[in-house]
């Protein structure tokens, strides 16, 4: 029976009655497809392999064959320290004056900011010192990027980002952060919002602050910086001025210690400062320093060998020059020994010892001093010293008792190192030179001879003993110093009597000088207290007093017995009396 297709087996069917076979036969086609696949799956496979052995050389070559850099407890470190910023600047004692701190700022892409109004509503309700006004007007530009508050805090951050407003973001930059605020702002100075330094230290070591990683150390001590900006302030509201400044130098070494300016400002926010707050009084404030100037006309004469301290001159008639006339203050119209001259203050005196020198020769005196140039202080605000040109006998005249030659206060308290520290000077300067076991001190030039040195110390020792500097006396310490009171020059070559410049000097301890002490004030008025006086010794000199007693303490200073044989001998000064004979005026 043949089997065709179509036909099914109907019930009935018999046993033998089988079905035809049907033989297949393979497609060649779909075998070449089968190999194909094959061969392409090995070479992929294949590939993986050689990848993988790839990656487990490299990771072999990096974890055992390589050196290790990474730092171990055991291992010695010697690679350079990380750079992490801006360098630190620290006081004499590691204090922290000025470091950096990584914060955020607010931009926006005003593209993507719908309602820029609202936005800036929402903006001022949780920032608060915005303009709304002006972050509209941002947020309306055609710019894709605008800045909105640089230096945001943690939780400003937080508050903005509640908001949920599309288009704001925050960039993370440094920010130069001042821990002592206004105690050391004309000192340290400031940076701006890209870390470049503007002001102060800041702008002058910017290079070195950009670069370095230790940070850097000043000769400043922050506790002497803020007793000394205390009694300042007290003395400018007690005697309504209008401004100050202090300074307290180390007569040996020339480091600032303290350096103080009134008014001050908050280098945080300096942009918000006036430029009355911003100037620097210590160092760029040039003034005519009145009667302390008298230090440097009696030590020039003493050494050049015009006049001795036996020695006299005529000062019983005023001196008139064309139509000026030179007066002493409190006149005794008698003859007065070199002595008698720095104590009493007396203009006559001072003038006519000027005059035995010459003109050329204080000139000369003057410029050793450093006064004919900008002073040597790692500083920017620098003042230049308004001197006279040409320098004739009238500025010998008045240079001697402190008019005609205007130099900042920190001029004034170099010289006065210079002229008590055995006759050298050195560079004044804001870097701490070494710690007080490793101090290393620069050459120096010699300005006077130690002979001289010796005699100025008994003369500034005499004027608060005896003199015009009484108020100065801080027990035990041995204050020796000088006054000065300058009338300010109101132009024209006119000087303004109620316009003063009150200022002391002082060096402590006498016997064996270890610091200067400056303070002046500026427009001082006279008080009921005062007796309406706003002089130097008025006015400076009681704030030279408590800063002594305050510091000396934490200057490593001791308080010692005045009246001790060693201490009179070395400091005793004889005085001719009323009947020709003569007195020990320490006694």
């Amino acid at each position: 029976m043949t089997y065709r297709p179509g036909n099914t087996k109907r019930p009935g069917d018999t046993a033998d009655e089988q079905p035809a076979k049907i033989t297949l036969r393979p497609d060649k086609s779909s075998e070449h497809v089968a190999s194909g696949g094959h061969d392409r799956l090995l070479v992929v496979g294949c590939l993986f392999a050689v990848a993988f052995v790839a990656i487990a050389v490299r990771l072999i070559d990096v974890a055992v064959l390589r050196p290790s850099h990474e730092p171990s407890p055991s291992a010695e470190r010697t690679d350079a320290p990380l750079k992490t910023g801006r360098a630190d600047i620290i006081d004499r004692n590691g204090v922290l004056l000025a470091t950096s701190l990584t914060v955020p700022s607010l931009f926006a892409d005003p593209k993507l900011v719908r309602d820029p109004n609202q936005v800036a509503r929402k903006l001022v309700s949780v920032l608060g010192d915005l303009n709304p006004a002006e972050i509209s007007a941002k947020l309306s530009s055609a710019r894709r990027f605008v800045w909105l508050k640089r230096n945001l805090t943690p939780s400003q951050q937080y508050d903005v980002n509640r908001l949920g407003i599309p288009g704001l973001s925050f960039q993370m930059e440094e920010r130069r952060v001042y821990p002592q605020g206004r105690l050391s702002a004309h000192i340290v100075g400031y940076a701006g919002h890209d870390a470049i330094g503007l002001a102060g230290i800041e702008k002058k070591f910017d290079d070195l602050l950009r670069a370095g990683t230790d940070p850097l150390r000043l000769s400043v001590d922050i506790r002497i910086q803020h007793m000394v900006k205390q009694e300042l302030a007290a003395q400018i509201a007690t005697f309504s001025g209008v401004g100050g400044a202090a300074v307290v130098l180390d007569a040996r070494t020339a480091e600032i210690v303290s350096m103080v300016s009134l008014p001050d400002f908050e280098p945080n926010l300096f942009s918000t400062a006036d430029d009355d707050a911003r100037f620097n009084r210590a160092s760029l404030g040039v003034y005519e320093m009145g009667s302390t100037f008298k230090i440097f006309n009696t030590a020039m004469a003493l050494d050049a060998g015009t006049a001795t301290m036996s020695s006299g001159y005529d000062a019983t008639k005023p001196i008139r020059v064309a139509r000026f006339t030179i007066n002493d203050y409190h006149a005794k119209r008698r003859w007065l020994s070199v002595p008698e001259i720095f104590m009493y203050s007396s203009n006559i005196g001072s003038v006519k010892m000027a005059l035995d020198v010459g003109t050329k020769r204080q000139r000369a005196f003057m410029g050793k001093l450093g006064f004919l140039k900008p002073v040597a202080v790692e500083l920017p605000e620098k003042g230049t010293p308004m001197t006279p040109s040409p320098w004739r006998q009238i500025n010998t005249m008045t240079i001697s008792f402190g008019h005609g030659l205007a130099v900042s206060p920190l001029h004034l308290a170099n010289a006065v190192a210079s002229i008590v520290n055995g006759g050298i000077k050195r560079p004044i300067t804001l870097l701490a030179r070494g710690d007080k076991d490793r101090i290393t001190l620069p050459k120096g030039k010699r300005v006077i001879s130690k002979r001289t040195s010796r005699a100025m110390r008994q003369l500034l020792r005499l004027v608060v003993e005896h003199g015009t500097g009484r108020k100065a006396a801080a027990e035990g310490y041995l204050v020796g110093g000088k006054t000065g009171t300058a009338e300010k020059s109101g132009g024209r070559g006119r000087y303004n009597r109620k316009s003063l410049l009150s200022s002391f000097v002082a060096t402590f301890p006498s016997n064996d000088p270890r610091y200067v002490v400056l303070v002046m004030v500026d427009e001082p008025k006279g008080t009921k207290e005062s007796h309406g006086y706003a002089t130097g010794g008025w006015v400076a000199a009681p704030a030279v007093k408590r800063i002594v007693s305050r510091a000396a303490p934490l200057l490593g200073i001791h308080p010692v017995d005045e009246m001790s044989p060693e201490i009179r001998r070395d400091l005793k000064i004889r005085l001719p009396d009323a009947k020709g004979g003569k007195r020990l005026a320490s006694f």
